[in-house]
């Protein structure tokens, strides 16, 4: 399992895009700092044959609190030894994080090396998910988070997408 976070904001994500000569696309919005938080997990089954991926969403920042119950979530719903890779972020190095991985034998952690997101293969589902939503100006934090959810949902459920992640990776796979 390969997990992260990441946000996403009001203000747009521009990003070079088509338009008919002479008429450049605007972009208007309301330069609010509101900010949407999000935590995910990319599971990938031991026979690597299907993926996974879980995600939560907070109108706040996340702090360990939020990370511990995502990963009570996960425990419950995959089953036997669970191998969890993530960064070496200070909100995993949170005493409350710490505690609730040394009362869980199941779940075994290992750190990427420092500064390597590019191993990462769940930095490129929120790079999947802010591509296909740049461009886009929601109103306000619900409307976005109504989009992110449609966005990570067509994630979700294909596997293709999934495993595009896993290859856009450096890490070596079979």
């Amino acid at each position: 399992m390969f997990l992260d976070e990441s946000g996403f904001l009001l203000i747009p994500n521009v990003r070079n895009t088509w338009a008919p000569r002479g008429r450049t696309p605007h972009l208007w919005h309301l330069y609010k700092r509101l900010r949407l938080s999000a935590i995910s997990a990319l599971t990938v089954s031991p026979s690597r044959r299907t993926m996974g991926l879980y995600a939560r969403f907070h109108s706040f920042n996340i702090t360990g609190l939020e990370v511990v119950g995502f990963l009570r979530h996960l425990l419950q719903h995959l089953r036997g030894p669970v191998v969890l890779l993530w960064d070496g972020g200070p909100i995993h190095r949170r005493r409350c994080v710490q505690d609730f991985v040394r009362r869980h034998p199941r779940l075994r952690v290992h750190r990427f090396p420092a500064y390597a997101p590019e191993l990462n293969p769940d930095e490129f589902v929120w790079a999947q998910a802010k591509r296909a939503l740049s461009n886009s100006a929601p109103r306000n934090l619900r409307v976005l988070r109504g989009n992110v959810h449609r966005t990570i949902r067509k994630i979700r459920t294909s596997q293709a997408l999934l495993r595009s992640c896993v290859h856009a990776s450096e890490l070596p796979w079979p």
